[in-house]
């Protein structure tokens, strides 16, 4: 990997990290409880996810810049699979085995959604990002 494409992907990552944290600041959940917190980060970030490549696709499929930057950097920090997962095994380790079962669908049923959404949002928004001029 180029070291541009790593350090666009470390200050992304950088940023969607402080970003995560500091919603998950502002929005604290108590283990054993519903994730709402962790839940609406990475719905949010899948559905940013799916329309920012949704628009790079269609309008810079070689990208060099933004997708590391934004989409590797702002949203892989942004959004968490690994809190996903501890939380999961706290709400069993918890006994609320329903709840866990449930924020594990609604988080990968509704990922999958919401990045789908995003994609399809990308064909209807205006123009995100402009083609170099010949």
């Amino acid at each position: 990997m180029a070291p541009r494409t790593v350090g666009l992907v470390a200050i992304g990552g950088a940023i969607g990290t402080l970003l995560r944290d500091g919603v998950s600041r502002v929005a604290p959940v108590a283990v054993g409880t519903f994730p709402t917190t962790t839940l609406t980060i990475n719905l949010a970030g899948t559905f940013c996810l799916g329309l920012l490549l949704g628009t790079l696709t269609r309008r810079r499929p070689h990208d060099a810049i933004w997708r590391p930057l934004l989409g590797v950097g702002v949203l892989g920090g942004f959004t968490t699979f690994s809190t996903f997962a501890v939380e999961t095994v706290q709400l069993i380790r918890a006994d609320q085995v329903a709840i866990a079962a449930t924020y594990t669908v609604v988080s990968i049923v509704g990922g999958l959604f919401a990045a789908f959404l995003g994609a399809r949002c990308a064909g209807i928004a205006p123009r995100l990002v402009v083609e170099d001029e010949q």
